[in-house]
């Protein structure tokens, strides 16, 4: 008996949707998805989101209910960055609804959500550290603003300010990618990950399997 399924797509723009760039590209991994898969679409819903709908989200509660009416499975064409978003993760779990993250096939239901509350904790621990050290340095009579020119010990303690952010925020990555790996993610599979989610490595460039393996052994003692 072939699997019915409710293809859900999402696109950041108007213009984006009415293009279609972007769109071809999930509505061809979808395809490509439910081929391997045997599923039937019955129906595909597209949610086009802009600064102040993203909270709403119209078309993917239609989406969810119509998977409800048929009993059919929720394919989410690109799940990506909402992965992190708690709310939305949460919402799809209380819905009852089975669903897959068509660009995330490897991730099961409970690593998504351990994915998202990790996301949550990480944005708050970082909202407050940063209004911790601008309380801080207003406190030491730090102006905030354009910089004057920079003496060579200001550039020196710049280079270390970025090389420890760098620091950070692979430690923080380790935790997102660890998470991936040990939901059967492979290396090449988790650096695409990175790279769709626009996350860049120290020097600018693109994550590859190796710099993934990197990280992993790095932070992992």
């Amino acid at each position: 008996m072939t699997t019915k399924a409710i293809a859900y797509f999402r696109v950041s723009r108007e213009k984006q949707a009415q293009s279609g760039l972007g769109l071809e590209a999930q509505a061809a991994a979808v395809t490509a998805f439910v081929q391997q898969r045997g599923y039937d679409v019955v129906a595909e819903y597209t949610e086009v989101e802009t600064g102040t709908s993203r909270k709403r989200r119209i078309a993917i509660h239609r989406a969810i209910e119509h998977a409800k009416r048929e009993g059919a499975v929720l394919l989410i064409a690109k799940l990506d960055r909402l992965s992190r978003n708690l709310h939305f993760v949460s919402g799809l779990m209380e819905s009852g609804v089975r669903f897959t993250a068509v660009d995330m096939p490897e991730a099961n239901h409970l690593s998504i959500q351990i994915m998202a509350v990790m996301a949550e904790q990480e944005a708050r621990a970082i909202s407050t550290r940063t209004r911790e050290a601008l309380t801080a340095a207003k406190a030491r009579g730090v102006k905030l603003g354009s910089p004057k020119p920079m003496t060579e010990m200001v550039r020196a303690k710049g280079r270390e300010a970025v090389s420890q952010a760098f620091r950070e925020a692979y430690r923080r990555e380790y935790g997102y990618i660890s998470l991936m790996r040990k939901s059967g993610m492979s290396l090449r599979a988790i650096a695409a990950r990175l790279n769709q989610e626009g996350l860049r490595t120290r020097s600018g460039s693109e994550w590859t399997a190796v710099q993934v393996s990197r990280i992993l052994n790095k932070f992992a003692a």
